[in-house]
């Protein structure tokens, strides 16, 4: 007997619909699950959290906003500057909620959004290194779920941090900063500089031997000529709102006090000028991405040695700049996601 085939695909499909149903309906309790804040003390903040830091100079509150809900990849930013805030970072919005990875904005003591009593005693290393370390244990972040980004001078934050508590980390990312600012200052004046046009450079120069950093003229050159190369590589005008506003709120005092006047080198009697860890990266054992740009104001092949240096290391050098996750963010958080879920699920090598 010749049996009818309409049953049997009717059946088939009404299986494949419910399967696809429920492939569907996982995805959008996974999806929701991610963004799920109920029964969290950070609910009604809306994961805004402002962290007591206890200091010689008594205690300030830094402020904390979380993202995202994932108790296996939870990323602490740091910003840089110092002086700067987690603004900086608000494009990773559009990247890591579909990688379903948890991270935290977080803006360091003296930082727009958190307390700032301009006390130059504190705007040391070492501060910044305890101040980190009572984030982590307020947010609860630990070695089997801790990953720690640092950009530019988070960068230098993070590697201080992780060369006194790595057994804290589960996996440490330095991006778009060298080991060593005399490195980074040789970078700037022996390849990135002669790059510029003559005159530039020249009239650069002058301002700089004089000592004439708040000369609104020398301003408009870094940024006219450097920062739109190397720093971010748009023309100003086509600067995006987040980037404008982060660069609004920055504190010129400590940026001014460890950084100096510009990206064009760390200049004058700056606080960081010397500072140099490279002789120490052989101590770092926790897996380590060195995540650099092309166009960088840091030397992107002394990033590349940095991932040969450390116990663990990888290094990703994207077709960006120093804000490398804006000029080429697909490159950057390819990058980033593929190290942190390569940590997380043990396949990092």
């Amino acid at each position: 007997m010749k049996l009818s085939k309409t049953p049997i695909l009717i059946m088939f499909l009404l299986v494949m619909s419910c399967t696809n149903n429920q492939i569907k309906d996982i995805s959008i309790a996974d999806s929701s699950s991610y963004f799920d804040y109920s029964n969290s003390e950070d609910q009604i903040t809306g994961g805004i959290k402002m962290i007591p830091i206890e200091t010689p100079k008594g205690t300030f509150h830094v402020w904390t906003k979380r993202m995202g809900n994932n108790p296996k990849m939870r990323l602490l930013l740091l910003h840089g500057g110092p002086g700067a805030t987690h603004e900086i970072f608000e494009n990773f919005d559009g990247y890591l909620p579909h990688a379903q990875i948890e991270y935290i904005y977080y803006d360091q003591l003296e930082s727009y959004y958190s307390d700032q009593p301009n006390d130059s005693s504190l705007w040391t290393i070492e501060h910044f290194v305890e101040e980190v370390e009572q984030v982590r244990k307020a947010l609860n972040l630990t070695n089997d779920n801790f990953y720690l980004l640092g950009q530019s001078w988070g960068g230098i934050l993070a590697m201080e941090y992780a060369l006194k508590y790595q057994d804290n980390l589960k996996g440490l990312i330095i991006s778009n900063m060298m080991a060593s600012v005399p490195e980074y200052n040789k970078y700037a004046e022996e390849v990135l500089g002669p790059q510029l046009p003559e005159e530039v450079l020249k009239e650069i120069k002058e301002f700089e031997a004089k000592g004439d950093f708040g000369n609104p003229r020398y301003a408009e050159l870094v940024q006219q000529h450097y920062y739109t190369r190397h720093v971010l590589r748009k023309p100003l005008e086509e600067w995006p709102e987040f980037i404008n506003r982060t660069f609004k709120h920055l504190n010129p005092n400590i940026y001014i006090y460890m950084q100096g006047y510009s990206e064009f080198g760390i200049t004058g009697n700056a606080s960081l000028k010397g500072w140099d860890v490279s002789a120490r990266l052989g101590e770092l054992k926790v897996p380590t991405l060195m995540l650099g740009g092309k166009y960088d104001t840091m030397d992107p092949k002394y990033m590349e040695w940095m991932s040969t240096q450390v116990q663990k290391g990888r290094s990703v050098t994207t077709n960006g700049s120093h804000i490398s996750h804006y000029d080429d963010a697909d490159g950057y958080f390819s990058g980033l996601i593929k190290f942190i879920k390569d940590v997380d699920e043990g396949n990092f090598n």
